[in-house]
């Protein structure tokens, strides 16, 4: 039988919520819209890449959103400790809630564009299914903390709230994608 990608229901979030409810309700809604893009669409059409010569796919967003999400939250956020020696963190009570350290999604030897380049139409039902345990790892992994707690990325001091913006971002201009692509692939257009 082939693999179709499902129908994804799209979280309603507030408006107007404290900033971590509405950071990561954003972030949910653009993740998860990511996937509504791909919704009905079989593994072959989810790798296809419609506009040449780009080397976008829809299964290549999603590879991308996976290596992405694990980045930022897991190898450059849980990994860390605190941005400055001596600084107070704002961590859990509990260090065994903290993640194990993280490896990247794909060896960085492929390069930086393995997630768009290597794409595989046979492994699609596993990469989405990677999407989503990976939304979970990268939820876990902020979890407890305040986003005003900081790390360390490229020798310079940031933060999980600068991670939900960014993460934020990078959805959305992938979502635009997405809809360039999907328009392509069937003529489905919309939100």
């Amino acid at each position: 039988m082939t693999w179709i990608a499902p129908e994804v229901e799209r979280p309603e979030g507030s408006l107007v919520a404290p900033e971590r409810e509405l950071l990561a309700g954003y972030l949910n809604f653009h993740r998860t819209t990511l996937l509504h893009k791909c919704a009905g669409l079989t593994a072959d059409q989810l790798a296809a890449r419609p506009l040449p010569p780009s080397n976008l796919s829809l299964l290549g967003l999603i590879r991308h959103a996976t290596k992405v999400e694990r980045i930022w939250f897991r190898i450059h956020f849980a990994s860390a400790g605190p941005a400055v020696a001596g600084a107070a963190s704002t961590a859990p009570a509990d260090p065994g809630s903290r993640l194990a350290p993280a490896t990247p999604v794909f060896d960085p030897a492929l390069g930086k564009d393995a997630d768009f380049e290597l794409i595989d139409a046979s492994r699609a039902q596993a990469e989405y299914e990677a999407l989503i345990d990976e939304w979970a790892l990268s939820d876990k992994a902020a979890e407890g903390y305040s986003l005003d707690q900081q790390f360390t990325f490229r020798d310079e001091v940031s933060s999980l709230r600068m991670i939900y913006i960014h993460l934020i971002g990078e959805y959305a201009r992938h979502c635009g994608h997405a809809d360039f692509l999907r328009e392509h692939l069937d003529g489905v257009t919309g939100a």
